[in-house]
């Protein structure tokens, strides 16, 4: 039987509790798109608790508990960071499995499904909006519309401080503030900034004087790139789009990018292809389809572009 958590804090988006297998699994599957969940008790005291304030933009969740869970996630539209405090947790089971430490936190793999298993715990979620990220991320990188995260390296003991120093300011200024308030706000992107310092974020960081007003035109140019990047394009598109001559363009690119237009444009590609390669499910999905999709015919020279950009072949992504 499952119930209402009777002390769930002020301004909760969820809480839920109980004390039977059934009802963790229809409660807690269907908050993370679960298909295939099993739970069991560790002893004859089973119960779990579920509780999240914040709003769709940011949320702050804990989860709890005395029992045993393992089951598939796919987490789509967000990006979710959690740690455990207590217990015994393994995250991306079988694929770029991560073995949870107390305190330590880890990344949730990004749209797509995977595997979890969980057991006596106590475990902290923050949930991001992924257009948040996105949008924070701009304000150091060349955004191309695809979220992706170095997930390989363990976030240093500064980094992890900093984070929970953040979110400890976010969940103060939600209290105190409320869901509507300026600093609720930009506790928020406060809490993204600290993301990027636990993760590396897979986006080219802005060259020096990208934001400053001379470039307007080239910003325009790269916005309407990573918008299109699915459609052939020609130079002259770019150009036209930015409301620049070919060559004003090409020189733009040149200078600020180091890169033609069309290079630019091929790396956006090349990006996308890695994103849909990791998002696919092995077996369902074949590299030579998602390259074509993206524009790369030449199976032998895409293969070694990708190679070099990401450090393994198109295939061994397709098959973590």
């Amino acid at each position: 039987m499952t119930n209402p958590e009777t002390s769930a804090p002020t301004g909760a988006i969820v809480a839920v509790s109980g004390n039977d297998t059934g009802g963790a699994i229809q409660d807690l599957a269907g908050m993370y798109a679960g298909r295939t969940w099993y739970s069991s008790p560790v002893d004859r005291d089973y119960w779990y608790k579920y509780v999240g304030v914040g709003d769709d933009r940011m949320s702050i969740r804990r989860s709890q508990m005395h029992g045993y869970l393992r089951g598939d996630v796919a987490v789509e539209g967000e990006v979710v960071v959690q740690w455990i405090d207590a217990g015994r947790a393994r995250v991306d089971v079988g694929r770029d499995e991560v073995r949870m430490e107390p305190g330590v936190p880890a990344l949730f793999p990004i749209e797509r499904r995977f595997e979890m298993e969980y057991e006596d715990w106590d475990q902290r979620l923050v949930h991001l909006d992924r257009d948040l990220v996105l949008d924070v991320a701009a304000e150091r990188y060349l955004v191309d519309g695809t979220l992706g995260f170095d997930r390989s390296v363990t976030p240093t003991d500064a980094a992890v401080q900093a984070w929970r120093g953040s979110v400890a300011v976010a969940v103060r200024a939600l209290r105190t503030e409320g869901s509507a308030s300026l600093a609720w706000n930009e506790a928020q992107r406060d809490v993204v900034r600290s993301l990027f310092g636990l993760y590396r974020f897979q986006g080219e960081a802005q060259p020096d004087g990208y934001g400053e007003r001379r470039n307007t035109r080239l910003r325009k140019a790269v916005e309407f790139l990573h918008e299109h990047a699915g459609e052939p394009l020609t130079v002259s598109d770019i150009a036209r789009a930015a409301d620049l001559s070919v060559r004003a363009l090409q020189e733009s690119f040149q200078r600020t990018l180091d890169r033609t237009p069309m290079n630019y444009l091929r790396e956006v590609r090349l990006r996308q292809v890695h994103d849909d390669l990791v998002a696919a499910e092995p077996g369902t999905a074949s590299v030579a389809d998602i390259a074509s999709r993206w524009g790369f015919t030449h199976m032998g020279r895409f293969s070694g572009e990708y190679l070099r950009r990401f450090g393994e072949y198109p295939r061994q992504t397709l098959r973590k």
